[in-house]
């Protein structure tokens, strides 16, 4: 079994301290769970996988060789 990731500090400092603007006692006070909800605020929804008839008509489309 491997050991857990780290923690990505330096993307979570970016995030809070430059994208939302944070003071650093702000950051460093919030939770890791109030980081992560305003993380998925600023994340772009994911798009639902194509059905069958929308794959069909994209190899229809867009066939290989």
């Amino acid at each position: 079994m491997s050991a857990p990731a780290a923690f990505p500090w330096q993307e979570a400092m970016a995030f809070g301290l430059g994208r939302l603007g944070w003071p650093p006692d702000r950051f460093w006070a919030a939770t890791p769970r109030e980081l992560a909800a305003a993380m998925r605020a600023f994340r772009p929804a994911a798009a639902a996988a194509p059905d069958r008839s929308a794959l069909a008509a994209l190899l229809a489309a867009f066939p290989d060789g």
